[in-house]
């Protein structure tokens, strides 16, 4: 996972292909805050044509643009504007506290629901944007998401055009 977005910010960055480094993008114009480390999956590709959203529960802030192992325990389902949207959750590899966490069971349902919250406010205030929650996956479903995101981005690599 590649952070763009670290937990407890409203700034949501996004990298920047011809300037090789991470940008604001804008600053979510709401109260509320991310909940979780927030970026994407490398050498993926997904239909909303941007690599796919990840989600990662940790402890502290990470750093936007760090690289971190995580493991992927289910997944956010929601469709925006734009259509389906999936955000993979997961856990820190590297944190001895998250060695049990295997599937979405495993974390507390109020922490799912504060996850779920904000993805259906943030943009309340963001003329035309809208998110409509549809479920969460299990890891085995998620997993499934991510392959279908990995075969896609070999199968279209040669042809992406990055937002810049």
């Amino acid at each position: 996972m590649i952070v763009e977005v670290v937990s407890g910010s409203r700034d949501k960055y996004e990298y920047n292909v011809k300037l090789e480094t991470f940008v604001l993008d804008r600053i979510i114009p709401s109260s509320v805050v991310f909940p979780v480390e927030y970026g994407f999956v490398p050498q993926t590709w997904f239909d909303d044509e941007d690599p796919l959203d990840i989600m990662a529960l940790s402890y502290e802030p990470l750093e936007v643009g760090c690289l971190v192992r995580v493991r992927v325990i289910g997944a956010l389902i929601i469709e925006d504007e734009k259509g389906e949207d999936p955000k993979i959750l997961s856990v820190l590899v590297d944190d001895a506290r998250f060695n049990g966490y295997r599937d979405i069971n495993d974390i507390h349902p109020h922490k799912l629901r504060e996850i779920q919250e904000f993805f259906e406010t943030y943009k309340r205030l963001e003329p035309h944007k809208w998110i409509k929650f549809k479920e969460w996956s299990n890891a085995k479903g998620a997993m499934e998401i991510v392959e279908y995101a990995m075969k896609k981005f070999e199968e279209v690599k040669g042809n992406i055009v990055l937002k810049t």
